[in-house]
């Protein structure tokens, strides 16, 4: 509760002279079905009311999105759940080099992404940009609680970016994630072999990461994109990843694509002590306009492990009516055959948008493993009478050996506002 009448003494004063506000209120409604050991189902019908809101004063915002779920009639467990995605205070053009975020906030790095309670201070001058952040990491369910131990919770880092030749990029970035352990209780037999009961406190587990990234633009002709990770508690190269793409012509575009990757291991964690290799990944795929409305792709794919590999085949075309695609896949990592089509196409400027999709795949985990099949189907209509409303319902249909004939509906409304005081 401090917390929040804190939040409210700080942001209270942007609320009176906000001279804009805007944003978007939706309000789902989910049913699904689940059975129980015994055979026997149960229909839920679940709620999710989601708000992203902005409340803005020249340079300065506050910025928050929220979701607020429950079951109607049977409860679920940790029911209700109200997630607080965002909740942050940002003053940009400081001094006209200098933007400050402060609060619960995404973070977006080359190797760890999600939410953190904390303060982003970034720097930007001429063709140079350097940042960094520090704070806590976020509790289960997106609570609005901050960590009780920033000690052993917390995740610092920073990244530097520079454009001085033409067309090139370069960037550099250190994160330092660490992750606290719950502790909990277990039963475990004492030196007499009589049952006792432990508290078992675990050591706190920890991502260390260096990363280096360049890239070259040439005016949509040719892009190449590299990125290498060093891991720095196991001093080893974690991931190293190349993406390529040249505009042959007005209508044929040429893709590449090459990484080699280290499984990520938590530095304490018991994974670190079983042996894991790497595996090295290559692609390359064309793409083919034929005109305004249709597009062909085909891709081709290898994955080596250490003894082993995997080939990967895709194709299909995309359109302004849907899309359609084939994927194959071969090897050390099963076999797949899946085939995919959606359409959907609005009328009336927008009014009412269609849409019909359906996927069947057939895969096993080897080549003598028993063959398992899916069926997929999804139908829905989305309307939008007015610019600042919309609609949409959708039924959903998925039949496999595990899940027979499971059918469920999603209701949302969806409402936009933006207004000026």
């Amino acid at each position: 509760m401090k917390k929040i009448f804190f939040l409210i003494f700080v942001y209270l004063p942007l609320l009176i002279s906000a001279q804009n506000l805007n944003g978007r209120f939706s309000s789902s409604f989910y049913t699904f079905e689940r059975f129980d050991t015994t055979k026997t189902s149960d229909t839920f019908i679940r709620t999710f009311q989601a708000l992203t809101l902005n409340l803005n004063y020249k340079d300065i915002s506050v910025r928050t999105r929220t979701n607020f779920e429950t079951n109607l009639g049977k409860e679920l467990d940790n029911d209700p759940r109200l997630r607080f995605y965002n909740l942050y205070l940002e003053a940009r053009n400081i001094l006209d080099m200098f933007t400050l975020k402060l609060g619960r906030q995404p973070l977006f790095t080359p190797v760890a992404g999600g939410l953190f309670d904390g303060v982003n201070l970034k720097f930007k001058y001429a063709n140079a940009s350097l940042s960094g952040f520090y704070g806590g990491n976020v509790p289960a369910y997106q609570k609005l609680e901050m960590t009780n131990d920033l000690r052993n919770d917390y995740v610092l880092g920073g990244k530097f970016d520079i454009n001085f030749l033409d067309h090139f990029n370069f960037g550099l970035s250190y994160i330092d994630k660490n992750f606290k352990a719950e502790d909990y209780k277990a039963d475990r037999l004492n030196s007499d072999y009589d049952p006792v009961t432990l508290l078992i406190q675990q050591k706190s587990n920890q991502y260390k990461f260096l990363s280096a990234d360049a890239s070259y633009n040439l005016d949509g002709l040719l892009n190449i994109d590299t990125r290498y990770q060093y891991d720095v508690n196991f001093k080893t190269t974690s991931k190293f990843e190349v993406t390529s793409r040249v505009q042959a012509t007005d209508q044929l575009g040429i893709d590449v694509y090459y990484n080699f990757r280290e499984p990520k291991i938590r530095y304490n964690s018991i994974f670190s002590v079983f042996n894991y290799g790497n595996s090295q990944e290559i692609e390359g795929g064309v793409d083919y306009k034929l005109n305004e409305s249709f597009t062909l792709f085909g891709k081709f794919g290898n994955v080596t492990y250490e003894d082993e590999n995997s080939q990967r085949l895709t194709f299909g075309t995309n359109t302004k009516y849907g899309s359609f695609s084939y994927r194959k896949t071969l090897g050390y990592a099963g076999e797949l055959d899946a085939i995919s089509i959606y359409t959907a196409h609005s009328f009336a400027d927008g009014f009412v948008t269609p849409s019909i999709g359906i996927a069947y795949t057939s895969y096993k985990l080897s080549k003598d493993a028993e063959t398992n099949n899916i069926l997929s189907f999804l139908g829905g209509i989305n309307l939008r009478p007015w610019t600042d409303y919309s609609f949409d319902l959708q039924g959903q249909y998925f039949n496999n050996k595990i899940y027979k004939n499971d059918f469920r509906i999603l209701f949302k409304v969806n409402h936009w506002f933006n207004t000026n005081f």
